[in-house]
């Protein structure tokens, strides 16, 4: 069990001190200049068509949630007193 502390130590202390050399490249640059650029597309449409795939996956399900509430709510009338 010891044995396995250790070891669990010596692997977190290499992942760590790894990740820490990585470098990444800074796309912040090339992100402004898609998102300000005057292309007529709105900005939550402007990262491709993932997120049209997103935006419209969010308008079905948002519509299909209201239509079912719609639908509940007219199945269960309310009681006249």
């Amino acid at each position: 069990m010891l044995r396995n502390m250790l070891r669990f130590r010596q692997i977190a202390q290499r992942t760590i001190s790894t990740a820490s050399r990585r470098h990444f490249e800074n796309k912040v640059p090339e992100k402004q200049k898609l998102f300000q650029e005057d292309n007529g597309i709105p900005v939550h449409l402007k990262g491709g068509v993932a997120d049209a795939l997103l935006y419209r996956a969010t308008m079905v399900l948002t519509v299909g949630a209201y239509a079912i509430y719609e639908l509940a709510k007219a199945s269960f009338p309310k009681k006249q007193d």
